[in-house]
């Protein structure tokens, strides 16, 4: 890695919502321009409207016209978009919905060129993403698109002591069932999984598969369990991945037992989110896995509620920002080994002494005081 600071874009957000306020206060700790060189993708007119709110200095940002203008130290901001728009604080409307768009178009426009490493995107409200006849599907989807990337994203919420990922996403509860499937487990926590060894450092993540079924998944595990989560675990094991479950939500945190695991595995986003947001109420950050971009967001929504008050906690920003940066050194000084590899200059001698050792797989489980134990059952992955 060169030894000039990371670029970090950042996209306004709904425009009257706290996105400006969330990234004004991030970088007013001159520590932050050390780590990073910020640039905002918005509008130089709307910036000011939010300076001018939140009783700012006019010389918060400096305007550039290019992302290959920003200067260290000081916080740029790159005009995404010429339109008017009209500034209506705590109220959604369309001109705030479609600023949000083109900065994010804008920003991806530039990644393909190469001109920022990490992209931290300012609160939106998905349901009111509805502009000119386009539906916006969310963040992860419309960067996809963006990218025309064949790779699909992965949303992945990340707390304090947490990293949730959900296999069916933000679906209607009655479609749950229907949208499991082996192969979709299989392919969510692999993914989830190379996500935590590239962008994490974390050399054999332990990850957590939740049950479907409320019901006693090690005695009576329901249909679900039976045909499609434990034969996707099983499978998922015998490659070598270091995988756990199913596990009933209530005693899996209840218990504690999530504490043992890099990473949770949800069956819809409810089941394990209300939990973690109970656990982990503050400062939590989604993670876009699986794509060429390395992208951030605060778990936040533009909170209309108090736009332009100044009211905003910007921790969850902030934690965006870090997690972005840490992720990018951590996925560059993953890749650089294989970047340039030696050739081999001798045959291998295949050495089959070990398999024995590691033939008869061992079951696993947590008991309600969090250590492991044998014996498992439908409740306990091979290891």
């Amino acid at each position: 890695m060169d030894k000039r600071k990371i670029r970090v874009a950042l996209t306004n957000g709904d425009t009257n919502g706290i996105g400006y306020e969330l990234i004004f206060k991030a970088f007013k700790t001159p520590a932050m321009f050390d780590l990073c060189t910020p640039i905002i993708y918005g509008s130089p007119k709307v910036a000011s409207y939010h300076c001018d709110a939140l009783g700012l200095d006019g010389n918060t940002f400096s305007i550039i016209s290019d992302a290959s203008e920003a200067k260290d130290g000081r916080l740029n901001l790159l005009t995404a978009y010429d339109d008017e728009v009209k500034v209506d604080l705590g109220m959604p409307s369309q001109d705030a919905s479609r600023a949000a768009i083109k900065s994010i178009d804008r920003a991806i426009t530039d990644f393909k060129d190469g001109l920022f490493d990490v992209l931290v995107m300012a609160p939106v409200e998905k349901d009111n993403m509805h502009v000119d006849g386009y539906d916006f599907p969310c963040n992860e989807r419309f960067i996809e698109i963006c990218l025309a990337s064949e790779k699909k994203g992965l949303d992945v919420l990340m707390g304090e002591n947490m990293r949730l990922a959900s296999l069916t996403g933000d679906i209607a509860l009655r479609d749950v069932p229907t949208a499991i499937s082996e192969e979709g487990i299989i392919n969510t926590v692999a993914q989830l999984y190379a996500t935590l060894r590239r962008d994490f450092s974390i050399e054999n993540p332990r990850i957590a598969v939740l049950a479907l079924n409320p019901n006693d998944t090690d005695a009576h595990p329901g249909k679900e369990e039976q045909e499609m989560v434990i034969p996707a675990i099983q499978k998922l094991s015998d490659a070598g991945v270091c995988v756990f479950g199913p596990y009933q939500s209530e005693k899996f945190f209840g218990d504690g037992g999530f504490m043992a695991f890099d990473a949770v595995v949800s069956m819809y986003w409810d089941q394990g989110l209300a939990p973690m947001k109970a656990l982990c109420p503050d400062g939590n950050v989604h993670y876009l896995a699986g794509l060429p971009i390395v992208s951030t967001s605060p778990d936040l929504s533009p909170c209309y509620n108090i736009a332009g008050m100044g009211k905003a906690d910007a921790t969850a920003m902030r934690n965006a920002i870090y997690l972005a940066i840490d992720a990018f050194r951590a996925r560059h000084d993953f890749d650089e080994p294989y970047a340039n590899p030696l050739q081999k200059i001798y045959k291998e001698r295949k050495d089959d002494s070990e398999k024995a050792r590691f033939a008869i797989p061992k079951k696993h489980s947590f008991h309600k005081d969090g250590e492991k134990g044998g014996n498992a059952g439908a409740n306990g992955a091979n290891a």
